[in-house]
């Protein structure tokens, strides 16, 4: 089965920083869009950033303003830059890649925030 491969999770004090990213199988390709969720115990995976393939955004109200996606589509990457990190940012992180009609998971990465 094909996966995503999500790297750049860890420990981070609140109010620092982390970078995540995923990168897709080569085979995978026309991405039209890549989606970071995260999922903390107890709770429903939401949808924190997502990237379309002309570049356009989106993001939970919860991150805008401190969240950067990015992506690059010749590499089939996608980044999430996260800043002024917060304990209630913790999780753990997963990369969807949308190939239409298929949908591709990474993994995930866990992003821990200490207080």
């Amino acid at each position: 089965q094909v996966q995503l491969v999500e790297s750049g999770g860890g420990l981070v004090q609140a109010g620092g920083s982390l970078r995540l990213s995923c990168a897709a199988p080569g085979r995978i390709f026309n991405i039209t869009t890549f989606t970071w969720y995260r999922q903390a115990p107890w709770k429903q995976r939401e949808l924190v950033a997502l990237i379309r393939r002309d570049g356009t955004t989106n993001y939970a109200d919860s991150v805008n303003g401190r969240f950067t996606i990015s992506g690059d589509n010749a590499k089939n990457t996608v980044s999430l830059e996260m800043n002024s990190l917060k304990v209630e940012d913790a999780g753990v992180y997963y990369c969807k890649a949308v190939q239409w009609p298929a949908a591709y998971w990474g993994q995930g990465t866990q992003v821990t925030v200490s207080s």
